[in-house]
């Protein structure tokens, strides 16, 4: 099973020009939608004065979640290119936005391929890609005659424990690696009084 995505470490910055344009490239670690179109209206709004501002994402561990946006160049000429960087460096949970600033000549459609491709490209070489796990989060909920089994496992695991809860009724929060995480719910089960629920 699968259970580590690539993505970058913090945003970075690369550039392209060609023919008079400029095209200035920025690339983000993102999560949401929402996050993308705050950063997108943000990027906007400090270059205000550029022609396009073109992007594309990519979110999620399975990687099927995209968009791309050429926001008034010729159609495929900005989003997509941006895009192919993102896939060819097999990268997730990402922004790339490319302000273009307008030099007075016009670079035709393999011209503007060719350098939202490299501009995209330049923000990526200048990031530090890294791994990511894919975590599931679960609640272990148990009675407080389980709470010696229910250590032990936490122990023996190394899970991490957040938020816990002991009483009469006892709950711990917990993330566990993908790969890892049907065992461990596995033998927590197997011990009286527990349950265990994923959670968000």
């Amino acid at each position: 099973m699968e259970d580590t995505f690539k993505t970058i470490s913090k945003p970075s910055e690369g550039l392209f020009k060609d023919k008079g344009s400029k095209f200035l490239s920025f690339a983000f670690q993102v999560n949401t939608e929402d996050e993308i179109r705050e950063i997108v209206q943000i990027i906007r709004k400090e270059h205000h004065s550029a022609r396009h501002h073109c992007y594309a994402w990519r979110l999620g561990a399975d990687k099927l979640h995209f968009r791309t946006n050429d926001d008034g160049e010729p159609s495929s000429t900005a989003g997509k290119p941006i895009l192919g960087q993102i896939q060819s460096f097999d990268l997730t949970n990402i922004l790339i936005v490319v302000v273009r600033y307008f030099g007075g000549t016009l670079l035709g459609v393999s011209g503007l391929i060719n350098a939202y491709r490299n501009a995209a490209l330049d923000a990526i070489n200048q990031a530090e890609i890294v791994e990511k796990l894919i975590e599931k989060w679960l609640l272990v909920e148990f009675d407080y005659s389980a709470m010696n089994d229910v250590m032990k496992v936490f122990k023996d695991e190394k899970l991490s424990q957040i938020d816990p809860h002991f009483d009469l009724k006892c709950k711990i929060k917990t993330n566990i690696r993908l790969s890892e995480s049907d065992r461990i719910e596995e033998t927590l089960l197997k011990i009286e009084n527990v349950s265990v629920t994923e959670v968000g």
